[in-house]
């Protein structure tokens, strides 16, 4: 997932840029409202998380002409004014979601899952990476010709790693993909899933990267 953060705090936007990172999204950051439409051109983005009080073109301008220009891109406003009639006019401009400051990185993480779910484009029934198949229609996975019965858990994951095409996956966004409560689990329960995985499909075909994630070695 692709993230467009529009914040003219530096610290600030360090700061959430370091977070979304860990998480396994790619940022692209922009500090003036100019600079972030000159973004938009050069790259297509999932989300803009987008401040609105901001030098040489607000906030509110910019997301006009995201708008305007007939983007459907999620924009999540950030900003430190917090009245109702604040909030609604932000949503009136095209906004999708609103979280005023200060916030918890954890919120705003959250609404940034929602949002990408909400406009995720739909996937194939049936995907296929190698040797390994991923049914979604009837939640099956074959390997190598035969079929291999998984649990949910480790059929959710399996799933988005073959989504993710070779990419890596961070311990926090597979949590997220599938577990109903990620906050509440252990980190380790991702891996004792991934040795059960390994155990019934093949030992190297997922692969660890210390720091960077899991991701599928399919040939």
């Amino acid at each position: 997932m692709r993230i467009l953060l529009v914040e003219d705090n530096s610290d600030l936007s360090a700061a959430i840029a370091t977070s979304l990172a860990r998480d396994g999204y790619v940022v692209t950051a922009a500090h003036d409202g100019v600079q972030a439409l000159d973004r938009l051109v050069e790259h297509d983005f999932d989300v803009v998380i987008l401040d609105r009080d901001l030098p040489r073109m607000s906030g509110d301008s910019v997301c006009r002409e995201i708008r305007s220009s007939g983007q459907g891109v999620p924009v999540i406003m950030l900003t430190a004014l917090t009245t109702v009639r604040d909030r609604v006019a932000g949503l009136d401009l095209g906004a999708d979601d609103y979280l005023t400051k200060p916030f918890a990185y954890e919120e705003l993480a959250a609404r940034v899952r929602a949002l990408t779910r909400r406009g995720a484009s739909p996937v194939a029934d049936e995907m296929t990476i190698g040797e390994l198949t991923v049914d979604r229609a009837r939640n099956s996975v074959t390997y190598e010709g035969r079929r291999v019965r998984l649990s949910p858990k480790e059929f959710a994951v399996i799933e988005a790693l073959v989504r993710a095409e070779g990419r890596h996956l961070t311990v926090e966004r597979l949590l997220d993909v599938a577990w109903d409560a990620p906050d509440d689990i252990s980190r380790s329960v991702v891996k004792v899933t991934m040795h059960s995985l390994r155990r019934k499909l093949a030992p190297n075909l997922i692969v660890h990267d210390p720091g960077f994630g899991y991701r599928l070695e399919a040939s």
